[in-house]
């Protein structure tokens, strides 16, 4: 994680300032992985659990012994800040409208938090919170796999097929974390070690390689065709519409006012 963080930053520096938006947002996926890996193998960010199920397999926490099974609550601290910006990755690729960027980002924080209490409740009502988790992440999975690659169709080939690679490549990942939970966390059948290993892969496969295919996806996709305007400080603002531009159209405004004529109507700037 941390190497592809600096790999990310690196390529950052090939692009102008205006275009580094997605190299910044996927170096900030990784890094914050980076750090909840390093409190994981410190063996932090984790409490004991009474399990539900009971096991003989001594390798399992909660056998009749041990009845407790660590929870690392880091990771879901991890998935609560990494997952938006993987969604705000792929939906700004796919050119979507911000308030259904921000219903899709609230709805899978319902799914990361649901699957946090899921995992600290002891008895089977674990289970409720999963359904809750499962139902806000079947939307998110709808709003990524149809809404969103309609948008990017209407963009462009290149565009269409960035977004359909990461975006399948991404829901695909995230149906396997339900049942990674359901085998770890929920049923208690694989040890946390093997937990480790199986939300390890899918981390990586989700993370810095899902970055990979998006940043090579984007590497001749200029952002102001996804409607993404950023203005660097070395360009001049008059040229992009900036304060100069805006305070410009004020002073003409006022000219045609005190001419006796309409002021024209405000013009618009997308963000």
């Amino acid at each position: 994680m941390t190497a592809a963080t600096f790999v990310f930053i690196g390529l950052s520096f090939t692009k102008p300032r205006s275009h580094r938006i997605f190299h910044y947002i996927t170096a900030g996926i990784t890094m914050i992985a980076a750090i909840a890996y390093f409190t994981m193998g410190s063996d932090l960010g984790q409490t004991p659990i009474p399990v539900e199920f009971v096991r003989s397999d001594p390798k399992v926490s909660g056998t009749p012994t041990n009845q407790n099974r660590e929870i690392f609550y880091v990771r879901y601290v991890d998935w609560a800040l990494t997952t938006p910006l993987l969604l705000l990755d792929l939906l700004l690729t796919a050119g979507m409208p911000w308030p259904t960027i921000l219903y899709t980002v609230l709805l899978n924080e319902i799914m990361i938090v649901t699957g946090l209490v899921g995992a600290l409740v002891q008895s089977s009502y674990k289970w409720g919170y999963f359904a809750f988790g499962c139902a806000a992440f079947l939307w998110v999975a709808f709003t990524v796999t149809v809404t969103a690659r309609k948008y990017a169709t209407s963009l462009g080939g290149d565009i269409s097929r960035t977004y359909t690679i990461c975006g399948i490549w991404t829901i695909a990942l995230w149906f396997l974390y339900p049942i990674a939970w359901g085998l770890s966390e929920g049923g208690n059948v694989i040890a946390p070690d093997s937990e480790a290993v199986f939300y390890g892969i899918l981390d990586i496969m989700a993370k810095p390689v899902f970055g990979a295919l998006l940043l090579w996806g984007h590497r001749n996709i200029e952002p102001a065709r996804l409607g993404v305007h950023i203005r660097s400080y070395e360009e001049d603002p008059a040229k992009v519409g900036g304060t100069h531009a805006a305070h410009h159209g004020e002073k003409g405004s006022q000219n045609v006012s005190d001419g006796g004529g309409a002021a024209p109507a405000p013009s618009t700037a997308t963000v």
